[in-house]
């Protein structure tokens, strides 16, 4: 009666020690494997190499035009950020350290009218981005975009896993683990012209060489996401002083003549030096200004000053030139390869609330408070606060990364 006990006992843990031998093997096999494809413990999280996981929430549907919906306030999932919690944003844009009374501007998040945006997703951008350059080229305007970009990011990232490094023209953020960098490449004109130095830049007199883009396109080269923008400074007056086939010869140009003319130089070198097959291009439409309070408030004679609400209903103000985006449509259309337009100058129209106006920097220096106290010839209702308005930008350009990473999975 002993024996057949004692045999049940001893078969009992014999399948015990099997059944953990199985377990203790089984998990050694999935920490080979993942050790196999390079995946490790990343700050709590999975650090993966691939795939990325696309999943169907993170795209939004074919044929929904996500640049036509509307601002929501969400002070919940917005902002993104927090002012404070970036340190790579330039005295321009910080409008809270700068002492801006209310921060409702970064409360609003854009809806569109037929499909959802996916809710951005920091470490899945960097998965996408693994290995590659992203790089903004353009004005200060562009600047503040890769700044948001760079500060939705940065938090994601253990310190001594990021850095920064300041190479004029160029501002450089690397996540090390992943090998990848977010980049900016100051470029006002897109070509080469005499206000292309990033400090030691002429802002009255302008200059702009329409044929000449090689010295740029250097550091073009390569380059995996590319995003483009140039507005603002062809914007001064209606006509440039610029030279087209020879150095030697300056003339004045009609504006839109110049911009048509640099855009299809522009167009000539992606046709020479992209791989559509490896390289992303992105065109960044107008960013809007603010300048004149009577357009959206008839009557008025203030700008964007102390405006703390977006506009409601259709708008488009004399800050969006109608003659350029149809400048840039057409030469798009007549390109040989693929470049997407992010189409941001109606959504961001509404947003007459989101500027730096006094709480940014004029020349490098912040105002004084007597320069403060002008607001109607100082108030600057062309940059915007961050966080705000260029957040939703990149959020726009995560989407279409990640519905482009679908389709070449």
């Amino acid at each position: 009666m002993i024996q057949p006990s004692l045999d049940r006992r001893i078969q009992s843990l014999f399948s015990v020690v099997l059944a953990s031998i199985l377990v203790l093997g089984t998990a050694r096999l999935v920490l080979d494997i993942l050790k196999s494809h390079n995946c490790r413990l990343y700050n709590g999280r999975q650090d993966r190499e691939k795939p990325v996981f696309v999943l169907p929430k993170d795209r939004f549907e074919e044929g929904c035009n996500v640049f036509e919906g509307q601002w929501v306030w969400d002070n919940v999932s917005h902002p993104l950020y927090k002012e404070e919690s970036c340190p790579y944003l330039v005295k321009q844009t910080t409008c809270q350290r700068n002492g801006r009374p209310d921060s409702y501007y970064q409360n609003w998040r854009w809806k569109p009218n037929q499909c959802t945006l996916p809710r951005f997703d920091p470490l899945k951008l960097l998965d996408i981005l693994r290995g590659k350059r992203l790089m903004f080229i353009g004005d200060s305007v562009q600047r503040g975009q890769f700044e948001s970009m760079v500060c939705m990011v940065q938090s994601a990232i253990p310190d001594g896993k990021k850095s920064f490094h300041r190479i004029p023209p160029m501002k450089i953020f690397k996540a090390e683990e992943f090998n990848a960098s977010i980049e900016y490449y100051r470029d006002p004109f897109i070509v080469e012209s005499i206000s292309d130095h990033a400090t030691n830049l002429t802002v009255l007199k302008r200059l702009v060489n329409l044929d000449s883009i090689a010295k740029h396109g250097k550091s073009w080269e390569g380059v995996d996401v590319l995003v483009f923008e140039s507005y603002v400074w062809w914007m001064h007056k209606p006509l440039i002083n610029a030279t087209y086939g020879s150095a030697d010869d300056i003339q004045e140009y009609n504006v839109t003549t110049a911009y048509k003319l640099a855009l299809e130089t522009w167009t000539n070198w992606l046709e020479s030096n992209i791989d559509p097959r490896k390289q992303k291009v992105f065109f960044m439409s107008m960013s809007p200004t603010h300048l004149w309070s009577w357009e959206w408030r008839p009557g008025s004679v203030e700008n964007c000053f102390n405006e703390s609400y977006p506009i409601e209903g259709p708008y488009w103000g004399t800050g969006s030139n109608l003659q350029i985006m149809k400048t840039v449509g057409d030469v798009l259309q007549e390109l040989k390869i693929n470049v997407t337009f992010l189409n941001i100058t109606q959504l961001s129209e509404y947003r007459k609330d989101a500027h730096t106006t006094i709480y940014g920097e004029r020349k490098g220096k912040l105002l004084t408070n007597e320069q403060r106290s002008d607001s109607k010839k100082f108030a600057d209702c062309i940059h915007w606060c961050l966080p705000g308005v260029p957040d939703t930008w990149n959020e726009i350009l995560y989407a279409y990364l990640l519905q482009n990473h679908q389709k070449f999975l």
